[in-house]
C-alpha cells in the first residue's frame, strides 16, 4: 500500500506489520525484469522518451548487478526499487510507474519467479523418477514380499514395487506440468484492477517476459491467486506420495524388516545410543509433507471469501508458496539421493517373499483353473488351510475340499506338482504377466515405456526453458 504525505507519518510497528520485504527477496530479480519489460513497452508506445527509458534501464541493470542488499528502506521491494531509481535518475525516474499499479506488478513478479521454481522442480522430479526406474531395471527378477494392511499379502518383484513409486512420481510431474501454462500467464497492464487510460500494449510485455498468454480480464488478473492454490495442491499431493516412499524407507530399514540400509550420508546416529542408525532424512520428508499440507490449508483459508478485486490479505499467501516450494524441492532432491544410494538386502527380501502364506491366492487360483470349482469355494478351502497355520499337503487339501466342495481336488486333476508350483513365490510372480503385473517380462516392458516417457518429459521441459531464456535474453539487450 503506497503511503503519500496525506496520511502523515506512521508508527514503526504499523510499518513492520504492513511490510513484505522479507518475502519479497524471492521476487527481487523478477521485479527488475518486469520493470524493464514495462519500460520498453512504454518507450515503444511513445509514453516515455528514449532518453528517460535508457537512464532508468541503466539504473535497473546496475541494481541487478549490485543485488537486493543495495536497496534502502521501503515497505516492499517494489517501493525500494523505485526509490533506488529515483535516487539514480532523479524525478524522471518516476515515469517507470506510468500505466502500472503495484497490484499488477506484484502478481506478475510472483508468476515470473514461480515459473522458474517450477521448471527447476520439474527437472528434479524427472531425476527422481529416472532413479526409481533405473533401480527397478536392475531388479526385475528379484522376488520380494508384497503387503496390504502392512501384512504379507502376495509375492511381487522389487522392480514392480519400485515402479509403483515411479508411476506416482510421474503423475506428480504431470500435475505440475499441466499447471505450468496457467502459471505462465501475464497480468501486467491490468493496473489496479480497471486497466489504464494510457494506450499500452499488454501483448508486448507478455512476449518480452516469456509468458504464454495474458490473464486477460484486468480485475481477475490482479485479484486471483488460484494459480498459487493449484501449485500448492499439486505440491501437497507430491509430498504425500514422497511421504509414502519415505515411510517405506523408514520401515524397511528397521531391524524387524531389515530389507534395506540407507547410506550413511542420509542417516545419523543417536546422541546416547551408539549402535543406532536413524533414517532422519526420510523421517523429515514425512514431517515436511505435513508442513506443505498446512501451507495449502492456510492459503485456501486466506483466499476464501475475498471480494473482488485486490485485497491486502493476498500478501499473506505468497510466503506459504515459497516455503512449500523450498520444502518440496529439497525433499525431492534428498529422496533422490536416498534411493540412488540404497543397499537392498536381496537375500532377506527373497526369503521373506513366501512368508505369511503369501502364496495362498495362487493355490485358490490353481484350484479354479485345474478343477473348475468356483473361486469362492476355492477361497474357503485355502482359508481353512491357512487357519491351520501349517504348510499344506495334497492329502490335507483333498480332505478339506471334500468337506466344502463335495469332491477331492486330486479327483479333478489337481496334483502334488500343481500344489508345489502354487506354493513357489517365483512361479506365482511369473504367472502374473498381465498388463501392469509383476512378472519380469511385464516390468521390463513398463521400464522401457517409462524411460521413453522420461525422455519426452525432458524434451518438453528443455523446450520451455529455451522459450523463457530466449525471451529474457532479448529483453536483456534492450536499452
Amino acid at each position: 500500500m503506497f503511503r503519500d504525505q496525506r496520511l502523515g507519518e506512521s508508527r514503526q510497528d504499523v510499518l513492520d506489520y504492513l511490510s513484505s520485504r522479507k518475502a519479497d527477496e524471492r521476487i527481487f530479480e523478477a521485479d527488475l525484469l518486469v520493470d524493464k519489460a514495462h519500460l520498453v513497452m512504454l518507450k515503444e508506445q511513445g509514453l516515455i522518451s528514449l532518453e528517460v527509458c535508457s537512464k532508468i534501464i541503466a539504473a535497473l541493470d546496475d541494481l541487478m548487478q549490485a543485488g537486493s542488499q543495495s536497496l534502502g528502506r521501503g515497505e516492499d521491494v517494489h517501493e525500494a526499487i523505485e526509490a533506488y531509481v529515483l535516487a539514480q535518475v532523479g524525478p524522471e525516474g518516476g515515469r517507470m510507474h506510468t500505466a502500472r499499479s503495484r497490484n499488477d506488478e506484484v502478481a506478475t513478479c510472483i508468476r515470473l519467479a514461480l515459473r522458474a521454481q517450477m521448471l527447476d522442480l520439474m527437472q528434479e522430479q524427472l531425476s527422481l523418477l529416472a532413479t526409481l526406474v533405473k533401480l527397478a531395471e536392475k531388479h526385475t527378477k528379484i522376488v520380494i514380499p508384497g503387503f496390504t494392511h502392512t501384512q504379507h499379502a502376495q509375492p511381487t518383484t522389487l522392480a514392480h514395487h519400485l515402479l509403483a513409486h515411479a508411476d506416482a512420481a510421474g503423475r506428480d510431474f504431470s500435475r505440475l506440468e499441466d499447471a505450468y501454462p496457467r502459471v505462465n500467464q501475464s497480468p501486467l497492464g491490468a493496473a489496479a484492477f480497471a486497466s489504464t487510460g494510457f494506450k499500452i500494449d499488454r501483448n508486448r510485455t507478455c512476449h518480452l517476459l516469456g509468458f504464454e498468454a495474458l490473464v486477460e480480464n484486468s480485475m481477475d488478473a490482479v485479484s486471483t491467486r488460484d494459480f498459487i492454490l493449484e501449485v500448492l495442491a499439486d505440491l501437497s499431493i507430491l509430498m504425500v506420495n514422497l511421504s509414502r516412499l519415505a515411510e517405506e524407507l523408514v520401515l524397511w530399514s528397521t531391524s524387524e524388516f531389515g530389507y534395506l540400509e540407507l547410506d550413511n550420508l542420509y542417516a545419523s546416529t543417536s546422541s546416547i545410543m551408539p549402535q543406532k542408525k536413524n533414517p532422519d532424512t526420510a523421517e523429515l520428508a514425512r514431517g515436511k509433507a505435513g508442513s506443505v499440507l498446512g501451507s495449502l490449508m492456510a492459503a485456501l483459508s486466506i483466499c476464501k471469501g475475498l471480494p473482488l478485486s485486490y485485497n491486502r490479505d493476498l500478501q499473506e499467501v505468497t510466503p506459504h508458496l515459497w516455503r512449500s516450494v523450498d520444502w518440496a524441492r529439497s525433499t525431492v532432491r534428498i529422496l533422490d539421493g536416498c534411493v540412488s544410494s540404497l543397499k537392498f538386502n536381496l537375500e532377506r527380501l527373497e526369503k521373506s517373499s513366501g512368508a505369511g502364506f503369501s502364496t495362498a491366492t495362487e493355490i485358490a487360483d490353481s484350484l479354479v483353473r485345474i478343477t473348475g470349482m468356483p473361486f469362492r469355494t476355492a477361497h474357503r478351502i485355502v482359508g481353512r488351510i491357512a487357519a491351520s497355520g501349517s504348510r499344506p499337503g495334497l492329502a490335507e487339501l483333498d480332505e478339506i475340499a471334500l468337506e466344502i466342495a463335495g469332491y477331492r481336488a486330486s479327483e479333478r486333476g489337481f496334483s502334488e506338482a500343481d500344489l508345489e508350483r502354487a506354493l513357489d513365490p517365483r512361479s506365482n510372480v511369473a504367472l502374473r504377466d498381465n498388463t501392469g503385473g509383476p512378472a519380469s517380462v511385464e516390468t521390463e516392458r513398463m521400464i522401457r515405456g517409462r524411460l521413453e516417457w522420461i525422455a519426452a518429459g525432458e524434451e518438453r521441459l528443455a523446450g520451455r526453458r529455451i522459450r523463457v531464456e530466449k525471451a529474457l535474453g532479448e529483453l536483456g539487450k534492450e536499452r
